[in-house]
């Protein structure tokens, strides 16, 4: 297989991949996801659930059909911001989705630089855009952040 197969094979399975997730945020898994808003975003947790779980089904069809940077740009940004929840989920010591522990809390937070990556190389937008390589800084460094206020 050439490179260009197995990006449309890595860009359609992040998507299925968020469809799948956006479905779940809106039956059957709605109530753990709960557990990740975060106290201080502004609407309630399961408002905030039900549009993310409507952006990631909206983003995941994207991302399927259509192999354009600025959906792998936009998906990404979508992935950085929901990574406060996540934080907020270990910071906060809540259990959902079998991340019953502070250490699998804690490696958690190290996937949603991998979920970043792989929007960018899937679409190629890494190529064309050099926010990507600060998404990733920010993800990262976020993590380390939470680590030195624990």
């Amino acid at each position: 297989m050439n490179k260009q197969t197995y990006k449309t094979i890595a860009r359609i399975t992040l998507g299925a991949g968020l469809v799948f997730a956006g479905i779940s945020h809106l039956t059957f898994a709605r109530k753990q996801f709960q557990a990740q808003v975060p106290g201080w975003v502004p609407f309630k947790k399961d408002d905030t659930v039900l549009y993310s779980g409507i952006a990631e089904i909206a983003l995941g069809s994207l991302l399927a059909i259509n192999s354009k940077a600025v959906v792998g740009k936009l998906a990404a940004v979508f992935f950085t911001a929901v990574f406060p929840g996540n934080i907020s989920q270990y910071v906060h010591k809540r259990s959902a989705f079998g991340l019953n522990s502070d250490k699998k809390r804690f490696a958690r937070l190290f996937f949603q630089p991998v979920l970043i990556l792989w929007a960018l190389k899937s679409t190629g937008s890494q190529r064309r855009c050099r926010v990507a390589r600060n998404a990733v800084l920010f993800s990262t460094c976020n993590c380390f952040r939470v680590i030195s206020k624990v």
